[in-house]
């Protein structure tokens, strides 16, 4: 056999022998990671589980957070109301919207839309993963009003506890744009339904010690969790957080018994963006298990709330 013919082949069979890279040039692969998917998408992964997916919302009207998974693999979100899919198609699981952008709603499903323009950057490590991109807030007319920057980070906290991160910078696109007083947007939670307090007995408590929808809705706080079942026998949740550093800060939470929760970050008083002057957004989710208290929940905010915000690379075009 020809020399070269013997190298191709002896190439060919190592691996079924068993040879490995060189010990000196092996990188373990990192726990957490974060791997494009078609259509904008992307998988997060801790140690080759998946835990979230990012949907680049391609064919409907925004970008959103799906599948949520819990630490026993099940999902905490779901996509629209259990009792009213129709009007309230606009619930994708967990994500970012505003009913009144210069008078174009951007939170139901007959506004405006924000469409991903561009996925910009990734990153994977041990304790997290991370992507940024870049999106347009557009009328029915086709006009856009925002301009905006966002990263979604998965960090791992604890073999069954994480913490989702989402950082939005916007920009007006040409002229100042007004955000006007409103309980929906910026942020928000549709949970799964056995998790609602009305369809499975859930629970809602925020950080000043509201429970439910009557001691929790539209009051300041500094977050909301929502946790209930996800088997007859196992509860898991998940925890809103508001940073210090956000607009109206504690704002005020739009929270329902029949499984939804949502920042309310302009319910108090409109807000004017000016050219040059971004809005910086940032929003904490704690997913975890069932046996948690609001000393736990509380301790996660503050080391939440000690994070400054990351600026990002460039402005969005």
């Amino acid at each position: 056999m020809h020399p070269c013919r013997i190298l191709l082949f002896a190439l060919a069979l190592a691996p079924a022998l068993g040879i490995a890279a060189e010990p000196s040039r092996r990188k373990p692969p990192p726990r957490v990671q974060a791997r494009p998917e078609p259509r904008s998408g992307v998988s997060f992964l801790v140690d080759d589980r998946l835990v979230l997916g990012l949907d680049g919302g391609t064919g409907m009207r925004r970008p959103f957070l799906h599948p949520v998974l819990g630490p026993a693999g099940l999902p905490l979100t779901r996509m629209g109301h259990p009792h009213d899919p129709v009007a309230h198609s606009h619930h994708n699981s967990i994500w970012i919207a505003h009913n009144d952008v210069d008078g174009t709603s951007f939170w139901s499903d007959q506004g405006g839309t924000i469409e991903v323009v561009r996925v910009t950057r990734f990153e994977d490590a041990d304790d997290h993963a991370a992507v940024e991109f870049a999106t347009a807030w557009r009328t029915p007319a086709g006009a856009v009003l925002l301009r905006e920057n966002r990263r979604v980070r998965l960090s791992s906290m604890a073999a069954d506890v994480w913490r989702i991160d989402v950082e939005s910078e916007l920009h007006a696109a040409e002229r100042p744009v007004t955000l006007g007083a409103t309980p929906f947007g910026f942020l928000a939670v549709r949970v799964a339904k056995s998790m609602g307090v009305t369809d499975g007995g859930g629970r809602i408590l925020n950080s000043e010690g509201g429970v439910d929808e009557a001691g929790c809705f539209r009051r300041p706080a500094r977050w909301v969790d929502y946790t209930g079942p996800v088997t007859a026998t196992l509860d898991e949740g998940i925890t809103l957080m508001d940073h210090p550093d956000n607009l109206h800060h504690p704002v005020e939470f739009h929270v329902r018994d029949d499984g939804w929760m949502g920042a309310a970050t302009t319910f108090r008083a409109a807000h004017a963006i000016q050219p040059g002057a971004a809005l910086r957004l940032r929003h904490g989710l704690l997913v975890h298990g069932g046996a948690t208290t609001a000393e736990a929940i509380d301790a996660e905010w503050r080391r939440f709330a000690a994070l400054p915000f990351r600026p990002f690379p460039t402005k969005p075009d």
